[in-house]
Protein backbone atom coordinates (compact mmCIF):
# COMPACT_ATOMS: atom_id res chain seq x y z
CA UNK A 1 0.00 0.00 0.00
CA UNK A 2 1.37 3.73 -0.75
CA UNK A 3 1.61 5.97 1.63
CA UNK A 4 0.57 9.94 1.68
CA UNK A 5 3.48 10.78 4.24
CA UNK A 6 6.81 9.10 3.89
CA UNK A 7 8.94 9.54 6.83
CA UNK A 8 12.79 9.21 6.41
CA UNK A 9 14.79 9.08 9.77
CA UNK A 10 17.84 7.14 9.89
CA UNK A 11 16.46 5.03 13.41
CA UNK A 12 13.81 2.84 12.93
CA UNK A 13 10.39 3.95 15.04
CA UNK A 14 10.64 1.34 17.88
CA UNK A 15 13.43 -0.43 20.05
CA UNK A 16 14.09 -3.62 19.00
CA UNK A 17 14.45 -6.15 22.33
CA UNK A 18 14.73 -10.01 22.98
CA UNK A 19 12.69 -11.50 24.40
CA UNK A 20 12.87 -15.27 25.41
CA UNK A 21 14.52 -15.96 22.19
CA UNK A 22 12.74 -13.77 20.71
CA UNK A 23 13.29 -10.15 18.77
CA UNK A 24 9.92 -7.70 19.90
CA UNK A 25 9.21 -4.16 18.90
CA UNK A 26 9.26 -1.91 21.85
CA UNK A 27 8.33 1.26 22.74
CA UNK A 28 10.50 4.20 23.11
CA UNK A 29 11.00 4.88 26.69
CA UNK A 30 10.93 8.63 26.28
CA UNK A 31 8.06 10.37 24.92
CA UNK A 32 10.18 13.38 23.64
CA UNK A 33 12.17 11.91 21.51
CA UNK A 34 11.97 13.09 17.44
CA UNK A 35 10.90 8.97 17.00
CA UNK A 36 7.63 9.36 19.00
CA UNK A 37 6.84 12.92 17.85
CA UNK A 38 7.64 11.61 14.37
CA UNK A 39 5.38 8.81 14.77
CA UNK A 40 2.32 11.28 16.07
CA UNK A 41 1.50 12.57 12.76
CA UNK A 42 0.83 9.00 11.37
CA UNK A 43 -2.33 9.34 13.14
CA UNK A 44 -3.16 12.16 10.83
CA UNK A 45 -2.99 10.21 7.71
CA UNK A 46 -4.61 6.67 6.39
CA UNK A 47 -1.77 5.31 5.94
CA UNK A 48 2.28 6.17 6.06
CA UNK A 49 5.47 4.82 5.91
CA UNK A 50 8.96 5.16 7.92
CA UNK A 51 12.41 4.67 5.82
CA UNK A 52 15.18 3.69 8.00
CA UNK A 53 18.52 1.47 8.17
CA UNK A 54 18.81 -1.98 9.56
CA UNK A 55 22.04 -3.93 10.77
CA UNK A 56 22.74 -6.80 8.37
CA UNK A 57 26.05 -9.22 7.89
CA UNK A 58 24.93 -10.26 4.54
CA UNK A 59 22.91 -6.82 2.88
CA UNK A 60 22.15 -8.91 -0.11
CA UNK A 61 20.51 -11.16 2.14
CA UNK A 62 19.29 -9.88 5.38
CA UNK A 63 18.29 -11.92 7.90
CA UNK A 64 14.89 -9.94 8.46
CA UNK A 65 12.33 -8.75 6.36
CA UNK A 66 12.79 -5.74 4.97
CA UNK A 67 9.47 -3.96 5.28
CA UNK A 68 6.58 -4.90 8.06
CA UNK A 69 3.13 -3.36 8.67
CA UNK A 70 2.93 -1.69 11.75
CA UNK A 71 -0.76 -1.06 13.50
CA UNK A 72 -0.17 0.45 17.07
CA UNK A 73 -1.74 3.57 18.85
CA UNK A 74 0.03 5.79 16.75
CA UNK A 75 -1.68 4.84 13.66
CA UNK A 76 -1.25 2.53 10.36
CA UNK A 77 2.34 2.69 8.92
CA UNK A 78 5.01 0.67 7.20
CA UNK A 79 8.47 0.26 7.47
CA UNK A 80 11.07 0.08 4.76
CA UNK A 81 14.38 -0.81 6.89
CA UNK A 82 16.96 -0.50 5.31
CA UNK A 83 20.03 -3.47 5.50
CA UNK A 84 23.38 -2.08 6.03
CA UNK A 85 26.58 -3.51 7.51
CA UNK A 86 28.28 -2.86 10.09
CA UNK A 87 31.34 -0.98 7.68
CA UNK A 88 28.60 1.16 5.91
CA UNK A 89 27.32 1.89 9.14
CA UNK A 90 30.30 3.31 10.15
CA UNK A 91 31.26 5.20 7.33
CA UNK A 92 28.14 6.51 6.87
CA UNK A 93 27.62 7.51 10.63
CA UNK A 94 30.02 7.48 13.13
CA UNK A 95 32.70 9.04 10.44
CA UNK A 96 31.33 10.95 7.58
CA UNK A 97 27.99 12.10 10.00
CA UNK A 98 30.38 12.77 13.40
CA UNK A 99 33.32 12.98 12.70
CA UNK A 100 33.04 15.23 9.45
CA UNK A 101 29.37 17.11 10.25
CA UNK A 102 28.79 17.12 13.33
CA UNK A 103 31.97 19.56 14.40
CA UNK A 104 31.25 21.51 11.49
CA UNK A 105 27.53 22.14 12.27
CA UNK A 106 28.33 23.16 15.69
CA UNK A 107 31.31 25.31 14.76
CA UNK A 108 33.94 22.98 16.06
CA UNK A 109 36.30 23.40 13.24
CA UNK A 110 39.00 21.87 15.24
CA UNK A 111 37.42 18.64 15.79
CA UNK A 112 36.62 18.68 12.03
CA UNK A 113 38.62 14.94 10.31
CA UNK A 114 37.68 15.30 6.68
CA UNK A 115 40.50 12.22 5.98
CA UNK A 116 38.63 9.21 6.60
CA UNK A 117 35.15 10.09 5.18
CA UNK A 118 34.34 7.45 2.57
CA UNK A 119 32.42 9.64 -0.13
CA UNK A 120 30.96 7.32 -1.93
CA UNK A 121 29.37 5.35 0.79
CA UNK A 122 27.36 8.19 2.18
CA UNK A 123 26.27 8.84 -1.34
CA UNK A 124 25.19 5.11 -2.01
CA UNK A 125 23.27 4.84 1.45
CA UNK A 126 21.77 8.61 1.07
CA UNK A 127 20.23 7.15 -2.68
CA UNK A 128 18.82 3.75 -0.87
CA UNK A 129 17.17 5.76 1.31
CA UNK A 130 15.81 8.12 -1.52
CA UNK A 131 15.12 4.79 -3.47
CA UNK A 132 12.75 2.97 -0.69
CA UNK A 133 10.86 6.22 -0.32
CA UNK A 134 10.00 6.76 -4.08
CA UNK A 135 9.03 2.98 -3.54
CA UNK A 136 6.79 3.89 -1.06
CA UNK A 137 5.36 7.70 -1.70
CA UNK A 138 1.94 7.62 -3.39
CA UNK A 139 1.84 10.26 -6.27
CA UNK A 140 1.78 13.89 -4.41
CA UNK A 141 2.78 12.36 -1.44
CA UNK A 142 4.52 14.13 1.17
CA UNK A 143 8.13 12.97 2.09
CA UNK A 144 9.89 13.84 5.30
CA UNK A 145 13.31 13.64 5.23
CA UNK A 146 15.35 14.47 8.29
CA UNK A 147 18.77 15.43 9.61
CA UNK A 148 21.94 16.20 8.45
CA UNK A 149 22.68 12.01 7.60
CA UNK A 150 20.51 12.85 4.81
CA UNK A 151 21.30 15.65 3.17
CA UNK A 152 21.36 14.20 -0.18
CA UNK A 153 18.45 12.22 -0.04
CA UNK A 154 16.20 15.23 -1.34
CA UNK A 155 18.43 15.68 -4.74
CA UNK A 156 17.95 11.95 -5.13
CA UNK A 157 14.46 11.64 -4.51
CA UNK A 158 13.36 14.80 -6.87
CA UNK A 159 15.46 12.72 -9.91
CA UNK A 160 13.49 9.49 -9.41
CA UNK A 161 9.84 11.61 -8.06
CA UNK A 162 9.58 14.54 -9.45
CA UNK A 163 5.66 14.42 -8.40
CA UNK A 164 6.31 14.60 -4.47
CA UNK A 165 6.78 17.19 -1.77
CA UNK A 166 9.65 17.26 0.43
CA UNK A 167 10.38 18.88 3.10
CA UNK A 168 13.24 18.56 4.80
CA UNK A 169 13.89 19.93 8.76
CA UNK A 170 17.40 20.32 10.30
CA UNK A 171 17.51 18.67 14.33
CA UNK A 172 20.88 20.74 14.50
CA UNK A 173 22.42 24.05 14.39
CA UNK A 174 22.99 25.36 10.76
CA UNK A 175 26.16 27.63 10.94
CA UNK A 176 27.51 30.25 8.79
CA UNK A 177 29.13 30.22 5.05
CA UNK A 178 32.74 31.03 6.71
CA UNK A 179 32.02 27.45 8.90
CA UNK A 180 30.04 25.44 6.77
CA UNK A 181 31.88 25.73 3.43
CA UNK A 182 34.90 23.93 5.05
CA UNK A 183 32.96 20.89 3.99
CA UNK A 184 34.81 20.01 0.75
CA UNK A 185 31.19 18.57 -0.54
CA UNK A 186 29.02 21.66 0.07
CA UNK A 187 27.93 22.32 -3.39
CA UNK A 188 26.42 18.80 -3.44
CA UNK A 189 24.95 19.13 -0.05
CA UNK A 190 23.33 22.35 -0.29
CA UNK A 191 22.16 21.87 -4.13
CA UNK A 192 20.51 18.30 -2.62
CA UNK A 193 18.95 20.57 -0.19
CA UNK A 194 17.73 23.01 -3.00
CA UNK A 195 15.98 20.33 -4.42
CA UNK A 196 13.12 20.05 -1.44
CA UNK A 197 9.55 22.48 -1.33
CA UNK A 198 10.34 23.58 2.27
CA UNK A 199 13.71 23.39 4.47
CA UNK A 200 13.11 23.91 8.19
CA UNK A 201 15.22 24.79 10.80
CA UNK A 202 14.44 25.68 15.02
CA UNK A 203 14.85 28.92 15.05
CA UNK A 204 15.83 32.13 12.79
CA UNK A 205 19.07 32.38 12.97
CA UNK A 206 19.43 28.74 11.72
CA UNK A 207 17.46 29.47 8.67
CA UNK A 208 19.17 32.60 7.89
CA UNK A 209 22.48 31.06 7.88
CA UNK A 210 21.17 28.60 5.52
CA UNK A 211 20.20 31.07 3.11
CA UNK A 212 23.40 33.10 3.39
CA UNK A 213 25.71 29.39 2.85
CA UNK A 214 23.51 29.17 -0.44
CA UNK A 215 23.92 32.46 -1.80
CA UNK A 216 27.68 31.83 -1.59
CA UNK A 217 27.27 28.85 -3.35
CA UNK A 218 24.64 29.47 -6.21
CA UNK A 219 22.71 31.84 -7.81
CA UNK A 220 19.85 32.36 -5.55
CA UNK A 221 17.03 34.91 -4.98
CA UNK A 222 15.58 35.98 -1.88
CA UNK A 223 11.81 36.27 -2.63
CA UNK A 224 10.45 36.92 0.82
CA UNK A 225 11.60 37.67 4.25
CA UNK A 226 9.57 39.04 7.02
CA UNK A 227 10.00 40.38 10.66
CA UNK A 228 10.81 37.22 13.18
CA UNK A 229 8.09 37.34 15.53
CA UNK A 230 8.62 38.83 19.11
CA UNK A 231 8.45 35.29 20.99
CA UNK A 232 11.55 34.41 18.89
CA UNK A 233 13.20 37.35 20.57
CA UNK A 234 14.99 37.37 23.62
CA UNK A 235 17.16 40.57 24.38
CA UNK A 236 20.52 39.64 25.70
CA UNK A 237 20.33 36.25 23.95
CA UNK A 238 23.49 35.59 21.28
CA UNK A 239 21.67 33.71 18.62
CA UNK A 240 18.19 36.29 18.30
CA UNK A 241 17.72 37.57 14.96
CA UNK A 242 15.65 40.42 13.74
CA UNK A 243 14.70 39.21 9.99
CA UNK A 244 14.84 36.17 8.23
CA UNK A 245 13.99 34.83 4.69
CA UNK A 246 11.33 32.76 4.57
CA UNK A 247 11.02 31.89 0.47
CA UNK A 248 14.36 31.26 -2.06
CA UNK A 249 13.94 30.85 -5.78
CA UNK A 250 16.94 28.56 -7.68
CA UNK A 251 16.64 27.20 -11.30
CA UNK A 252 13.13 28.24 -11.67
CA UNK A 253 11.97 26.43 -8.20
CA UNK A 254 10.36 28.50 -5.17
CA UNK A 255 12.11 27.18 -1.80
CA UNK A 256 10.55 27.96 1.57
CA UNK A 257 12.92 28.08 4.58
CA UNK A 258 10.96 27.95 7.92
CA UNK A 259 11.15 27.86 11.29
CA UNK A 260 9.20 25.64 13.38
CA UNK A 261 11.17 24.67 17.12
CA UNK A 262 10.38 21.29 18.19
CA UNK A 263 8.69 21.36 21.38
CA UNK A 264 8.17 18.28 24.12
CA UNK A 265 4.37 16.71 24.87
CA UNK A 266 3.76 19.01 27.72
CA UNK A 267 0.63 17.33 28.15
CA UNK A 268 2.23 14.15 28.90
CA UNK A 269 4.61 15.58 31.36
CA UNK A 270 1.78 17.40 33.17
CA UNK A 271 0.01 14.29 33.81
CA UNK A 272 3.12 12.23 34.39
CA UNK A 273 4.38 15.22 36.65
CA UNK A 274 1.29 14.91 38.68
CA UNK A 275 0.92 11.20 39.57
CA UNK A 276 1.15 9.63 42.89
CA UNK A 277 3.90 7.75 42.22
CA UNK A 278 6.17 10.85 41.15
CA UNK A 279 4.97 12.72 44.27
CA UNK A 280 6.10 10.13 46.63
CA UNK A 281 9.51 10.30 44.69
CA UNK A 282 9.85 14.27 45.00
CA UNK A 283 9.19 13.84 48.62
CA UNK A 284 11.95 11.14 49.29
CA UNK A 285 14.33 13.14 47.37
CA UNK A 286 13.69 16.18 49.21
CA UNK A 287 13.67 14.32 52.69
CA UNK A 288 17.65 12.71 51.94
CA UNK A 289 18.41 16.66 50.82
CA UNK A 290 17.10 18.34 54.33
CA UNK A 291 18.66 21.55 53.61
CA UNK A 292 20.60 21.44 50.85
CA UNK A 293 20.20 23.07 47.21
CA UNK A 294 19.36 20.39 44.61
CA UNK A 295 20.74 21.85 40.81
CA UNK A 296 20.42 19.59 38.15
CA UNK A 297 22.21 19.14 35.40
CA UNK A 298 21.22 16.56 32.18
CA UNK A 299 22.99 16.00 29.06
CA UNK A 300 24.68 13.71 26.40
CA UNK A 301 27.81 13.19 26.85
CA UNK A 302 29.41 15.63 23.82
CA UNK A 303 32.09 18.00 22.89
CA UNK A 304 29.35 20.68 22.23
CA UNK A 305 27.22 20.05 25.62
CA UNK A 306 29.74 21.94 27.92
CA UNK A 307 30.02 19.07 30.58
CA UNK A 308 33.88 19.76 31.68
CA UNK A 309 33.21 23.54 32.04
CA UNK A 310 29.97 23.38 33.84
CA UNK A 311 31.44 21.01 36.59
CA UNK A 312 34.98 23.47 36.10
CA UNK A 313 32.53 26.25 37.64
CA UNK A 314 30.76 24.53 40.16
CA UNK A 315 34.08 23.73 41.28
CA UNK A 316 35.19 27.80 41.45
CA UNK A 317 31.46 28.30 43.15
CA UNK A 318 32.56 26.28 45.60
CA UNK A 319 36.55 27.42 46.33
CA UNK A 320 35.07 31.18 46.21
CA UNK A 321 31.87 30.48 48.56
CA UNK A 322 33.49 28.08 51.44
CA UNK A 323 29.92 29.26 52.73
CA UNK A 324 28.04 27.23 50.08
CA UNK A 325 29.99 24.02 50.89
CA UNK A 326 28.16 21.40 52.25
CA UNK A 327 24.69 23.57 51.49
CA UNK A 328 24.58 22.87 47.32
CA UNK A 329 24.54 19.24 45.17
CA UNK A 330 25.06 19.28 41.82
CA UNK A 331 23.18 16.15 40.14
CA UNK A 332 25.53 15.97 36.59
CA UNK A 333 23.62 13.66 34.45
CA UNK A 334 26.05 12.57 31.42
CA UNK A 335 24.44 10.04 29.28
CA UNK A 336 27.52 8.67 26.21
CA UNK A 337 25.28 8.26 23.10
CA UNK A 338 28.14 7.29 21.21
CA UNK A 339 30.53 4.49 23.15
CA UNK A 340 32.49 3.64 19.97
CA UNK A 341 34.15 7.08 19.76
CA UNK A 342 37.24 7.72 20.93
CA UNK A 343 36.73 11.89 21.42
CA UNK A 344 33.48 11.04 23.27
CA UNK A 345 35.23 8.53 25.32
CA UNK A 346 37.94 11.39 26.06
CA UNK A 347 35.04 13.53 27.26
CA UNK A 348 33.44 11.09 29.93
CA UNK A 349 36.78 10.42 31.11
CA UNK A 350 37.45 13.71 31.77
CA UNK A 351 34.24 14.46 33.20
CA UNK A 352 34.78 12.14 35.74
CA UNK A 353 37.88 12.94 36.24
CA UNK A 354 36.88 16.69 37.26
CA UNK A 355 33.94 15.38 39.42
CA UNK A 356 35.81 12.72 41.60
CA UNK A 357 38.72 16.19 42.12
CA UNK A 358 35.75 18.19 43.07
CA UNK A 359 34.40 15.31 45.57
CA UNK A 360 37.81 14.65 46.71
CA UNK A 361 38.65 18.70 47.41
CA UNK A 362 35.80 19.62 49.31
CA UNK A 363 33.50 16.45 49.97
CA UNK A 364 33.45 15.76 53.36
CA UNK A 365 32.50 12.05 54.89
CA UNK A 366 28.73 13.52 54.75
CA UNK A 367 28.30 15.06 51.81
CA UNK A 368 29.69 14.81 48.37
CA UNK A 369 29.12 18.17 46.21
CA UNK A 370 28.79 15.95 42.94
CA UNK A 371 26.75 12.87 41.78
CA UNK A 372 27.50 11.59 38.37
CA UNK A 373 25.24 9.39 36.31
CA UNK A 374 26.74 8.23 32.78
CA UNK A 375 23.32 5.83 32.25
CA UNK A 376 20.09 6.51 31.16
CA UNK A 377 17.50 7.59 33.68
CA UNK A 378 13.81 6.57 33.52
CA UNK A 379 11.79 9.14 32.39
CA UNK A 380 9.48 8.70 35.45
CA UNK A 381 12.09 9.16 37.32
CA UNK A 382 13.73 12.35 35.77
CA UNK A 383 10.56 13.61 36.47
CA UNK A 384 11.01 13.63 40.09
CA UNK A 385 14.24 14.75 39.90
CA UNK A 386 12.80 17.92 37.58
CA UNK A 387 10.42 18.50 40.16
CA UNK A 388 12.98 18.12 43.52
CA UNK A 389 15.46 20.39 42.07
CA UNK A 390 15.82 24.05 43.28
CA UNK A 391 17.46 24.62 39.85
CA UNK A 392 17.89 23.24 35.99
CA UNK A 393 21.72 24.39 34.91
CA UNK A 394 21.89 23.53 31.42
CA UNK A 395 24.39 25.25 29.56
CA UNK A 396 25.67 23.75 26.22
CA UNK A 397 28.28 25.45 24.27
CA UNK A 398 26.33 24.70 21.39
CA UNK A 399 22.79 23.28 21.18
CA UNK A 400 20.39 23.20 18.13
CA UNK A 401 17.44 23.13 20.16
CA UNK A 402 17.71 21.44 23.96
CA UNK A 403 14.96 19.81 24.80
CA UNK A 404 15.93 18.89 28.38
CA UNK A 405 15.38 22.29 29.47
CA UNK A 406 11.48 22.37 28.01
CA UNK A 407 11.08 19.07 29.83
CA UNK A 408 12.23 21.23 33.22
CA UNK A 409 9.64 24.08 32.86
CA UNK A 410 6.78 21.29 31.50
CA UNK A 411 7.15 19.24 34.68
CA UNK A 412 7.39 22.15 37.19
CA UNK A 413 3.36 21.96 38.37
CA UNK A 414 4.21 23.32 41.56
CA UNK A 415 5.35 26.78 39.72
CA UNK A 416 8.66 26.96 41.35
CA UNK A 417 12.38 26.01 40.49
CA UNK A 418 14.65 28.42 38.40
CA UNK A 419 16.46 27.41 35.02
CA UNK A 420 19.89 28.40 34.04
CA UNK A 421 19.91 28.54 30.35
CA UNK A 422 22.98 28.49 27.93
CA UNK A 423 22.69 31.79 25.35
CA UNK A 424 24.10 29.60 22.66
CA UNK A 425 21.17 26.91 23.12
CA UNK A 426 18.48 27.29 20.33
CA UNK A 427 15.37 27.34 23.04
CA UNK A 428 17.33 30.52 24.31
CA UNK A 429 15.80 32.87 22.06
CA UNK A 430 12.10 32.04 23.32
CA UNK A 431 13.20 31.75 27.20
CA UNK A 432 14.30 34.69 27.93
CA UNK A 433 12.43 34.30 31.43
CA UNK A 434 15.23 31.68 32.11
CA UNK A 435 18.46 33.27 33.22
CA UNK A 436 20.56 33.02 30.68
CA UNK A 437 24.59 32.24 30.73
CA UNK A 438 27.41 32.79 28.78
CA UNK A 439 29.12 29.29 28.88
CA UNK A 440 32.20 30.66 27.80
CA UNK A 441 32.86 32.81 30.42
CA UNK A 442 33.84 32.20 33.75
CA UNK A 443 32.73 35.05 35.34
CA UNK A 444 29.07 34.77 33.44
CA UNK A 445 28.49 30.80 33.86
CA UNK A 446 29.83 31.44 38.10
CA UNK A 447 27.16 34.53 38.52
CA UNK A 448 24.26 32.54 36.56
CA UNK A 449 24.34 29.77 39.21
CA UNK A 450 24.78 32.36 42.13
CA UNK A 451 21.89 34.45 40.66
CA UNK A 452 19.48 31.12 40.49
CA UNK A 453 20.70 30.16 44.39
CA UNK A 454 20.03 32.98 45.46
CA UNK A 455 16.72 34.52 43.55
CA UNK A 456 13.30 34.82 45.51
CA UNK A 457 10.72 32.94 45.56
CA UNK A 458 8.32 35.85 44.30
CA UNK A 459 10.86 36.03 40.92
CA UNK A 460 11.08 32.20 40.80
CA UNK A 461 7.52 31.88 40.41
CA UNK A 462 6.93 34.57 38.18
CA UNK A 463 9.87 33.67 36.11
CA UNK A 464 8.53 30.00 36.07
CA UNK A 465 4.80 31.01 34.86
CA UNK A 466 6.06 33.27 31.80
CA UNK A 467 8.65 30.13 30.90
CA UNK A 468 6.02 27.42 31.08
CA UNK A 469 3.51 29.53 28.63
CA UNK A 470 6.08 29.66 26.57
CA UNK A 471 7.15 25.42 26.52
CA UNK A 472 3.35 25.09 26.29
CA UNK A 473 3.11 27.69 23.51
CA UNK A 474 5.53 25.74 21.59
CA UNK A 475 4.33 22.00 22.47
CA UNK A 476 5.03 19.44 20.16
CA UNK A 477 1.29 19.51 18.78
CA UNK A 478 2.48 22.63 17.46
CA UNK A 479 5.24 21.15 15.04
CA UNK A 480 4.68 20.85 11.46
CA UNK A 481 6.45 19.87 8.15
CA UNK A 482 7.25 23.78 7.60
CA UNK A 483 4.88 25.41 5.33
CA UNK A 484 3.40 22.15 3.59
CA UNK A 485 0.14 20.88 4.70
CA UNK A 486 -0.32 17.35 5.83
CA UNK A 487 -1.84 15.33 3.06
CA UNK A 488 -5.08 14.50 3.16
CA UNK A 489 -5.68 10.56 2.71
CA UNK A 490 -8.84 11.22 0.41
CA UNK A 491 -6.93 13.50 -2.09
CA UNK A 492 -4.63 10.29 -3.09
CA UNK A 493 -5.03 7.39 -5.60
CA UNK A 494 -3.27 4.25 -4.60
CA UNK A 495 -0.43 3.86 -7.13
CA UNK A 496 2.94 5.43 -6.54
Amino acid sequence: MSSELVIVYHRQPYEEVEENGKIVLRENKSPNGIVPTLKGFFGRVTHGAWVAWKLADDIENPDFEQKIEIDDAYGKYSVSRLPLSAEQVRDFYHITSKEAFWPILHSFKEQYNYDPVDWKNFRDVNRRFAEAAAAEAAHGALVWVHDYNLWLVPGYLRQMRPDVKIAFFHHTPFPPADIFNVLPWRKEIIKSLLACDDVGFHIPRYAANFVSVARSLFDIDVTAEERVPDKWIAEGTALTERSVPTEISFEDQTISVSVCPVGVDTDFIDARARTPEVEASVAEIRSELGDEKLILSVGRTDYTKGGVEQLESFARVMEDNPDLRGKLRLMHVSVSANRNMAAYEAIQNEIEQTAGRINGTYGTFDWQPVTLISRAIPFAELVAYYRAADVAWITPLVDGMNLVCKEFVASRVDGDGVLVLSEFAGAAVAMGDAIIANPFSHKALDHSLLEAINMPEEERRSRMERLRQVVDADAVRHWRPGTLELPKASTFNSAA
